[in-house]
């Protein structure tokens, strides 16, 4: 029997930055060497170039529109103490994991577990599928963005004021609000359910080319282009928060709008639902299981320090959250204030022209005044006596109209643009509030983008000596596949995606990744590689959130997830041009069948993965079987573990597992 120091001495060393990968199948068969890294493997060329990237990666369009209406809706304060919870205890250590994963073996993700075991290289290739039906999407709403931006340099914006028809008002905007009109009519051309098509609007059709081409520039030359861009794209995002909260602070209603949004509701806790969407907004904050993470920190040098970056990127994204809630929040107040007391003037005057009523029902303040009367008087007034005035008289509440449209695309295109209408020099502010959402977008555009192209030129030798046209290819096919969101459907193909094609694959490819890197590869054994790497051993507390608590908690979370999905049927928000009003339509048959076909398609690579390394390893057994005739196995004791060690080698060795401490 060997001893654990001479074990310990024969312990293969993970990749250097002299690694060179594995030779693909194709080489082996030809007899050729395996080939060197790509060049772009070479790496960043300073920190803050890589941290720039993976901030402007992981903060993006949901720490804007997403994040600020969760913490709304789901107890404010109390959201805030849960979200940093999950982060600490789910969401850090698993970006951890990704980091080390990268930096150490420094490849994409298909190589990161094909490395750890050819069976497990299914996850990689997940990855990579749900990176493109996320990008797909995603570029989308930079088109939409675009298309606002281009729509902000004049006076007054297109969006301030109702159309005119014939002799009066377009109908449809009359009853809703120039803001809406504009968004479903004039944006999107919106039809009235997913089942009516309609034909491509071309606005939106050449604003997603140009989207596609800023991408296709930026990932032109790999990080080496992508990163110069990343300069300004994620920078430029916190300077314009700034000047939106310097500027929202000063607006009336501001502070009643933070304190509406941060006032703590702590019963909110005992709801399960809240629990995942807490979980679910970190997982998808900090952008997990998209294979990103791990390409972008596969170019860093092997002593970096990845556990300070963990914590940093993701402080970093948080306080990110909170600043974009402080933003959104106060400029929302201020618009549900002006709404308010419109909706309060508005009473008083049919209250003043009304001869009829008694007058102990009449108010006791100054009602020919409107200016004069704050919501509250009012409203006191209305509960005690007003309601039972008969004619349309209506109660003001600030709380409901914080609610309108203060979610994802409503929230930017709807709430936000109509609350910097009110403001002063209106197109300025509008055309730097687009342009901050174009570059967070991009910047996350890019990660997404190397999430797909780092680990399949990885893997393939050909694609590598042709990244460029490979990026080049991969951008138009986006743009021709992406074509179909650009229809006047296309929204509600946008709220599809964006609910079902990455969240379920996602989880599960994140649970895979756990469990790998935890039990099958072994958590001991990844923190000893990690010690080598970094010179000091992370706190041994590790071992134990990936083992229980992070696997736990994503089991739940794919439970919970997976359970919603099958009980509730499916649903999504319409527009109708008759009533000019939102309501929400369940998916017909045919959609639902699309959205079951992204999930199975996402997963396949997984079990396809697995399969053909278990029939490669049988080949191999069977070839190795007849040459035993010829030649003499000499078996050496399997005790000593490597990080080269396949997964699929554990089970025949001498009852031990590779996972045990």
């Amino acid at each position: 029997m060997k001893t654990s120091m001479q074990c310990e001495m024969e312990k293969q060393p993970l990749p250097t930055d002299d690694h060179q990968p594995e030779a693909t199948e194709a080489e082996v068969e030809a007899g050729q060497p395996a080939s060197s890294e790509p060049a772009a493997r070479a790496g960043w060329d300073s920190k803050i170039e890589y941290f720039l990237a993976q901030v402007g990666f992981s903060v993006g369009l949901g720490n804007v529109w997403r994040f600020p209406y969760l913490c709304h809706q789901n107890g404010g304060g109390a959201f805030l103490l849960l979200y940093v919870l999950l982060m600490l205890v789910v969401g850090i250590p698993l970006f951890f994991l990704e980091l080390a994963a990268g930096q150490a073996i420094r490849q994409g993700s298909i190589g990161v577990w094909k490395f750890i075991s050819p069976r497990l290289a299914g996850i990689g290739y997940s990855s990579c599928v749900v990176c493109f039906f996320v990008a797909l999407y995603y570029n989308v709403i930079l088109a939409w963005s675009l298309f606002y931006l281009g729509n902000s340099f004049q006076s007054p914006l297109p969006w301030e004021q109702c159309p005119q028809q014939g002799n009066g008002t377009v109908k449809e905007c009359e009853k809703s609000s120039p803001t809406s009109f504009f968004w479903y009519r004039k944006a999107l051309d919106i039809t009235d359910s997913i089942d009516e098509t309609g034909s491509f609007n071309p606005y939106i059709v050449g604003c997603l080319l140009a989207a596609w081409t800023l991408v296709c520039l930026g990932m032109f030359k790999g990080i080496k282009s992508s990163v110069k861009v990343m300069y300004f794209s994620s920078i430029f995002p916190y300077v314009v928060l700034i000047c939106f909260l310097v500027r929202g602070l000063m607006l009336d209603g501001a502070l009643d709008g933070i304190a509406y949004m941060f006032y703590p509701k702590l019963k909110i806790w005992a709801d399960i639902q809240v629990w995942r969407q807490a979980a679910t907004q970190v997982f998808f904050a900090l952008g997990l299981g998209f294979g990103s993470i791990i390409a972008y920190s596969s170019y860093n040098p092997k002593n970096n320090n990845c556990h300070r970056d963990a914590f940093t990127v993701s402080g970093i994204n948080f306080l990110t959250s909170v600043l974009a809630s402080l933003v959104v929040f106060a400029v929302l107040g201020f618009r549900a204030k002006n709404k308010t007391l419109e909706c309060v003037a508005s009473n008083l005057k049919k209250l003043s022209e009304r001869s009829d009523v008694d007058v102990h029902l009449m108010p006791s303040f100054n009602y020919s005044d409107p200016s004069s009367v704050t919501p509250e008087l009012y409203r006191t007034w209305f509960g005690l006596i007003g309601k039972n005035i008969s004619g349309n008289f209506t109660d003001c509440d600030l709380e409901k109209e914080m609610q309108q449209g203060a979610e994802g695309t409503g929230l930017a295109f709807i709430a936000f643009t109509e609350a910097m209408s009110l403001l002063p020099g209106s197109p300025f502010w509008s055309a730097l509030f687009f342009l901050m959402l174009l570059n967070l977008g991009l910047s996350t555009m890019f990660g997404t983008m190397e999430g797909i192209l780092a680990p399949l030129t990885d893997r393939f030798k050909t694609l590598a000596n042709n990244k460029t046209k490979f990026t080049i290819f991969s951008c138009v096919l986006g743009f021709l596949i992406g074509l179909l969101f650009t229809q006047r459907c296309g929204n509600y193909f946008v709220a599809m995606f964006d609910d079902y094609s990455a969240t379920l694959p996602l989880i599960i490819v994140v649970v895979f990744e756990t469990f790998s890197v935890s039990w099958l590869y072994g958590a001991d054994r990844f923190l000893d590689d990690i010690e080598e790497m970094l010179g000091w051993r992370p706190p041994a507390i590790y071992k134990y959130m990936w083992k229980y608590v992070c696997l736990l908690a994503m089991l739940g979370l794919l439970g919970a997830t997976a359970v919603r999905m099958f009980i509730e049927r499916p649903t999504y928000l319409a527009w109708n041009q008759e009533t000019a009003s939102e309501n929400r339509l369940v998916y017909p048959d045919w959609a639902l069948a699309v959205l079951a076909l992204l999930i199975v398609f996402a997963m396949m690579p997984v079990p396809v993965a697995l399969i053909h390394a278990v029939l490669q390893d049988r080949t191999r057994r069977a070839a190795r079987g007849a040459e035993t005739g010829q030649y003499r196995i000499v078996s050496t004791d399997d005790n000593c573990e490597t990080p080269m060690t396949d997964m699929s080698e554990l089970s025949h060795r001498n009852g031990t597992d590779a996972s045990s401490p």
